[in-house]
């Protein structure tokens, strides 16, 4: 059976290693400047550096680097979004949550349940 998430290019390797992902074998150089620069971007007050920069022009060109921007900073609203308003989370999104987060992180749906 194919999970979804690896038809999508997220194996259960990959997904279980993600917060550990500069030590995991299962993301490439170029993955791990991208997630650095996530990381660094999704920080309050964002924490984006010029070696940020520098790491993703090693390995993106400017309109990957557009699009990954793009989808940190449209993630980064739907999270205020959804955390402000207290949004209910759908059952599959939950259960994933659950079953990947909770004892990685401590995650718990609290106020969105």
């Amino acid at each position: 059976m194919i999970l979804a998430s690896e038809r999508f290019g997220a194996s259960v390797e990959r997904l279980s290693a993600i917060h550990d992902f500069e030590a995991s074998p299962h993301f490439t150089e170029a993955e791990k400047a991208a997630l650095r620069y996530g990381q660094a971007a999704a920080k309050v007050p964002n924490a984006v550096t010029e070696d940020h920069a520098k790491a993703l022009r090693k390995y993106w060109s400017e309109a990957d680097i557009v699009e990954i921007t793009a989808v940190i900073a449209l993630f980064g609203y739907l999270n205020r979004w959804n955390d402000s308003m207290g949004t209910i989370l759908e059952d599959k999104p939950s259960a994933a949550g659950e079953k990947y987060l909770k004892s990685t992180t401590g995650w718990e749906a609290g106020k969105h349940k």
